[in-house]
């Protein structure tokens, strides 16, 4: 261990020190909100000494900080608190992250633990629907289908329904953490009646193309590039396939988690470090309270209800209204039923205990998100690219380059925003300079691996928020549910750059 760690602080020490020198050539350039600069192969650091970090001492909140560091000096900024923790933290987008995942997820985990309002529902899908293990995880499926809002709101609602179930199924933590996070995303991406096609559009108009002029066009393109949506299609279709004990195409990690759990009923690897606590693993329901089915169900329907009708009506799901709502609910309920208002306040309390970290570290990973955007990671990747590329490789090149892309930035909609603005018109480039018959067909391909390839590196990063809620919210170790995805979601990538090569080869 002391070797791991001796390792990781010469990493530390070099990523600083090239840093130094990087900022020393590119300065001037701190105050810049927008990457029209980048560093070279120095702006793809931050993420990856971050990553390595990570995978290294499989401490995340080390791993991080030690990225934001090295991306802070980079930039010119030597006062971290000041300058880099604090006027992040002051943004719409990380305070709304603390409130959702800090007050309202973690209190409303608690209620739910105090009144055995979690303990019942799992008892009662038990009771009617899950026989074992293997219906479980079709049930955890089945709920990451239902819940096609995608990211955040999909794995926090899957993950805190179905954990009571399959921990008492017996099902492996690094399983239902995959099954969560890899029908997170991906079904955002294919049943994509949620708000990522209205951000989406904004980011891919081109001067001169007919089919993407308008906002309309560009919804209508979105829905037509779903069915060239291969590895989202996999990724969902595998993930079937495994809650069906059908494990050929999981990987070996995974395989081992799933022999472990059901011969020995041990649902974490030897020497795990779940990110949550036993706060939210013990119900601790007072003597004189009775717990009922229905407190976990009127609340989880009215937060499902609040989001998607405020998606209907104002155009983006009102998560935090939802939860809000819903935690009110849980509160009120118990009250009604007879729990003081102290054990509804303790039990509120111990859920911000149990989620305390994983909002941390989820701070964490924005800031390091935000500094390499700030730094040019994807500029520098996509100028790698030119217009003289066979056009047949481009696809697979655009979900390489996004792949890496997300998976250094830990996001799959801020790949999002740095690469699409780049990339649609590159492919329209290439379509023209190569006279393809069929170049919309082309940037239907082109747009989805993108799509898809920023899907793949966000769900895979160990910095992504996604990746670190199916920890938290499944009980899972983060590195163990990393590494123990990452098979599979490599398997679905390979077939499908594969799909997309041939697609654009024989149809464009």
């Amino acid at each position: 261990m002391k070797n791991y760690n001796v390792f990781a602080l010469i990493i530390f020490v070099l990523g600083v020190l090239a840093a130094v020198n990087v900022n020393h050539k590119y300065e001037g350039n701190f105050e810049l909100l927008e990457p029209t600069f980048h560093y070279g192969f120095w702006s793809l650091l931050p993420g990856l000494v971050t990553i390595a970090l990570c995978l290294i001492t499989r401490e995340p909140l080390t791993a991080l900080l030690g990225g934001i560091i090295i991306g802070a000096i980079m930039l010119g900024q030597y006062d971290l608190t000041d300058k880099v923790i604090i006027p992040n933290l002051a943004k719409k987008g990380t305070a709304s992250i603390l409130l959702l995942y800090l007050w309202l997820l973690g209190g409303l985990l608690g209620v739910w633990s105090k009144t055995g309002a979690a303990q019942a529902f799992a008892t009662f899908m038990t009771k009617y629907f899950v026989k074992g293990e293997r219906s479980a995880k079709i049930v955890a499926w089945l709920l990451g289908v239902l819940f096609f809002q995608g990211g955040t709101i999909s794995t926090v609602l899957v993950g805190t329904t179905i954990r009571p179930i399959a921990d008492k199924a017996k099902v492996s933590h690094e399983e239902m953490s995959y099954i969560v996070d890899s029908t997170a995303s991906p079904i955002a991406s294919v049943l994509a009646f949620n708000a990522w096609p209205t951000y989406v559009q904004a980011l891919i108009f081109v001067p001169g193309v007919s089919f993407l002029a308008t906002e309309a066009d560009r919804l209508a393109f979105f829905f037509s590039s779903v069915p060239f949506s291969f590895y989202s299609i996999l990724a969902i279709s595998g993930t079937l396939l495994l809650c069906l004990n059908i494990t050929c195409f999981s990987g070996p990690l995974m395989k081992k988690a799933h022999i472990r759990a059901l011969e020995t009923g041990q649902l974490d690897a030897a020497g795990a470090k779940p990110l949550n606590t036993t706060e939210l693993q013990t119900a601790k329901v007072p003597d004189n309270y009775r717990p009922h089915v229905l407190e976990f169900i009127i609340p989880l329907v009215s937060l499902i209800g609040i989001a998607v009708l405020t998606f209907i009506y104002l155009g983006t799901p009102k998560v935090n209204w939802a939860f809000g709502i819903a935690l009110l609910l849980s509160a009120s309920i118990a009250i009604a039923k007879g729990m003081s208002l102290s054990n509804v306040v303790e039990g509120f309390g111990d859920g911000l205990k149990g989620v305390v970290v994983a909002s941390v570290i989820l701070m964490l990973a924005v800031i390091i998100g935000s500094i390499s955007k700030e730094v040019g990671g994807g500029s520098y990747v996509v100028s790698l690219l030119g217009e003289q590329l066979p056009y047949w490789l481009l696809p697979v090149i655009l979900q390489l380059m996004t792949m890496i892309i997300a998976f250094s930035t830990g996001t799959s909609w801020g790949t999002y925003a740095i690469t699409f603005p780049l990339t649609m018109p590159l492919a329209w480039a290439i379509a023209q300079s190569q006279s393809l018959a069929n170049p919309k067909l082309f940037m239907m391909v082109c747009f989805a691996t993108v799509l898809n390839g920023s899907v793949f590196g966000d769900q895979c990063s160990p910095i992504s928020d996604t990746t670190i809620l199916s920890s938290m919210t499944t009980g899972c170790d983060l590195m163990d549910h990393v590494k123990s995805q990452i098979i599979p979601a490599i398997f679905a990538a390979s077939l499908a750059a594969c799909l997309w090569t041939a697609t654009a080869y024989f149809f464009a």
